[in-house]
């Protein structure tokens, strides 16, 4: 059985087209993002996310945390493309939009 899936978006090639990726492990990661990002400034830098994060995704999707380097970008590069969360510059820092 093949595993469903989601297109998702790059900001950084917004000229791409949207790239099919895993829809579970995509929901996941996207859960637990929403739910550790704050929703103000100066929001988290990649390391406090990730830190975050790790404790709410699904040990059976991502055995001992592999791969969750790759899924937390890629989902924060689409909800950037979405305008869903806000990137702050000098230093790298994430929040939800408004």
């Amino acid at each position: 059985m093949k595993a469903e899936t989601i297109l998702v978006e790059n900001v950084a090639s917004p000229d791409s087209p949207p790239r099919p990726v895993n829809r579970e492990k995509y929901e996941a990661t996207r859960e637990a993002v929403m739910a550790a990002l704050p929703t103000a400034e100066p929001g988290l830098s990649y390391a406090e996310l990730k830190a975050a994060a790790l404790p709410r995704l699904p040990e059976a999707l991502f055995p001992g945390g592999q791969t969750v380097g790759w899924w937390l970008k890629c989902v924060q590069l689409d909800l950037e493309a979405k305008g869903v969360i806000v990137r702050h510059s000098k230093p790298l820092r994430w929040y939800r939009a408004a």
